[in-house]
């Protein structure tokens, strides 16, 4: 293959042409935005109907609000981007666009910034509606800076797993198919299907502790409101996913390189 003529810079027109790609997969507004925001008001009204008092009530929502945002990263990159990269995948567009000069290390870094562009806007739709209906409290500028490097980090953490899983079954069906599953899973195991961590058995726990999402929802109410907190936990659960998915990532496009070379 030819590899003069390289592209080497980020370019915002594929900044955009990427953002566009995210914007119009259906999919990923409605499991992406919808669904966490339908989820939390759903809870949260049902919390109200057995919580009288007021205080504990905004603060149990608040948790809710704030666990349930992680779904959003969850399903609009790892299963959304895991999805349509696969599609890419299948149909050449890949090997056509390092023909074009487009390396498979720009093309990731174009899309990492879309997506966490995409990240803004839909938490910026998810707080609005958040704030408007639900009892929200306020947070300390200390706990709404950790959200969102929490939230951010996750989100790289996602696209990495759901660029490896494409890279490695090709096949739209079979990707759709792991990423989902893999995306219920972990919504599962970190209570964000209604049952809490402390109802999980012992075993399912061991693995709610590996994961990162389990903290966002359990704790981050905590952090939100600048309250004292043991991080520790947290970030041996990133640093452990994050590790994880990075390994796969490269031993996938390491693979990947030999077929096409």
């Amino acid at each position: 293959m030819n590899c003069r003529g390289k592209r080497t810079r980020v370019s915002p027109s594929f900044i955009l042409f990427e953002f566009r790609n995210i914007t119009g997969n259906p999919y990923v507004h409605i499991f992406g935005i919808g669904m966490p925001v339908l989820m939390t008001v759903v809870i949260a009204k049902v919390m109200a109907l057995n919580l009288s008092d007021e205080s504990v009530l905004s603060t149990v929502v608040t948790g809710i609000f704030l666990g349930m945002g992680a779904m959003i990263p969850l399903a609009t990159i790892l299963m959304g981007y895991a999805a349509t990269y696969s599609q890419e995948l299948e149909k050449g567009i890949p090997q056509r666009m390092e023909l074009f000069g487009i390396s498979q290390t720009m093309t990731i870094i174009h899309r990492i910034i879309s997506e966490l562009i995409f990240q803004i806007c839909a938490f910026a739709i998810y707080f609005i509606v958040g704030f408007f209906i639900l009892r929200i409290q306020p947070p300390m500028v200390s706990g709404l800076i950790c959200y969102i490097i929490c939230i951010g980090v996750l989100a790289v953490i996602s696209f990495m797993l759901a660029h490896a899983i494409a890279l490695f079954c090709k096949k739209f069906a079979i990707v759709y198919c792991i990423s989902m599953m893999l995306y219920f899973c972990i919504m599962i195991a970190s209570g964000m299907m209604g049952i809490n961590y402390e109802m999980l058995p012992s075993s399912v726990q061991a693995i709610s502790k590996l994961l990162p999402t389990t903290y966002i929802t359990k704790d981050f109410a905590d952090i939100w409101l600048g309250k004292e907190y043991n991080f520790m936990p947290m970030l041996q659960a990133y640093l452990f996913v994050g590790t994880f998915s990075g390994i796969i990532l490269f031993f996938c496009l390491k693979r990947n390189g030999r077929k096409i070379a």
